[in-house]
């Protein structure tokens, strides 16, 4: 989804310290404030606005409601030389998984892997983030995040299974790294919100309203399609398993069973929503455990080159790596901005006007 010509585009330097600003005014440490807003530049000048600026009045929101905690007490559960459990204490998700993958790659350095199961954090932002900067200290990157039920599990029709995301990310040498980002719904979430706040329909087939009828209105979708029928329900089901339920804080079976909202779903009944938490792990491996560094990425390099010279389909002009498109955005944005539709615009405005800061032009 292209944003409309109309909608400003912001000076991304000036946007991130706006956020660094936003930050440290509900209470958060300059340091940590830096990595919140890092994240979500990120996620903005790759084109994944669903989990950039647009989610900013919401954080600030979940603040003041005590469901995001901008001073969190993380701590050290369990450990071994490679594996730690972390409990992040509801921390800004980017805080609490910057932290993870830097254990898990301390550990890795050390071991050949590095696990680290994380408890208790909030929303995450784009995990793609947290893959690279593992693939850029020349290891392998995996990272899974696990949510409350706002998918329809295949076969059912109501929600009842987290959209959960993974991203693994492959170093290579002259090539971008191969990064692998997505959903296990057809969409993520986020996209459901920039539909919303720009004021557009949803293509067919993202979700289905309380009923379970199928909707393009942004604003009465009650649940997202998982990608790919079975494939996108069975992987959520099993990133549950190995986020949730290994680290003792299910977030999917109280609420089908009623443990939250004291109903049990059922075909009358929508799962209620619960207050946001997520759970999740960061894999790091140590690549010469197995080959030799060099050989492994001119590996990477040499089958990227090999199916890039395939046969090109009826309308492609090129065969793009997983990544590849986002890191060119990501350039041109640098350049030209990012874009900040109408509904996250009053949003920071309002935020402004709360804090009494400045807003970046041309938003001002």
């Amino acid at each position: 989804m292209q944003p409309d010509s109309t909608i400003p585009l912001v000076d991304w330097k000036k946007l991130r310290e706006f956020m660094i600003r936003i930050f440290t005014a509900v209470d958060m440490p300059e340091e940590d404030a830096i990595i919140e807003a890092d994240s979500l530049i990120w996620a903005n000048l790759r084109g994944v606005d669903s989990h950039g600026v647009v989610r900013v009045p919401w954080y600030v929101d979940n603040v003041a409601l005590g469901v995001m905690n901008p001073r969190p007490n993380m701590r050290v559960i369990a450990e071994t030389p490679a594996t730690v459990f972390l409990e992040a204490d509801k921390a800004f998700g980017p805080v609490a998984t910057v932290h993870a993958t830097e254990l898990a790659m301390s550990r890795a350095a050390a071991t050949g892997v590095g696990w680290v199961l994380i408890r208790n954090l909030t929303h995450q932002g784009a995990i793609g983030q947290y893959a690279q900067m593992i693939a850029r200290q020349d290891m392998i990157g995996l990272v899974v995040c696990a949510g409350q039920p706002n998918m329809v599990p295949y076969g059912a029709k109501v929600s009842g299974m987290g959209n959960n995301p993974i991203a693994i990310c492959v170093p290579a040498d002259h090539h971008h790294h191969v990064l692998l980002d997505m959903a296990t719904s057809l969409v993520a979430l986020g996209k459901v919100l920039v539909a919303r706040e720009s004021g557009v329909p949803m293509p067919e087939g993202w979700g289905m309203d309380k009923d379970g009828n199928p909707t393009t209105d942004p604003s009465q979708l009650a649940a997202l399609m998982p990608m790919a029928g079975p494939k996108g329900s069975g992987m959520a089901l099993v990133f549950e398993c190995l986020s949730s339920v290994l680290a003792s804080n299910a977030l999917v079976l109280p609420v089908l069973t009623g443990a939250f909202s004291g109903q049990k779903v059922s075909s009358s009944h929508v799962a209620q929503k619960a207050p946001h938490n997520q759970n999740s792990f960061v894999v790091a491996l140590k690549i010469e455990c197995f080959t030799g560094l060099n050989e492994f990425k001119a590996g990477v390099d040499d089958l990227i080159d090999a199916i890039k010279d395939l046969p090109k389909a009826a309308g492609f002009d090129e065969i793009a790596m997983p990544g590849e498109l986002e890191e060119r955005r990501c350039a041109e944005r640098m350049k030209t901005g990012i874009p900040v539709p109408p509904g996250t615009v009053n949003g920071l405005k309002a935020i402004a006007t709360r804090f009494g800061l400045e807003l970046p032009p041309p938003l001002a």
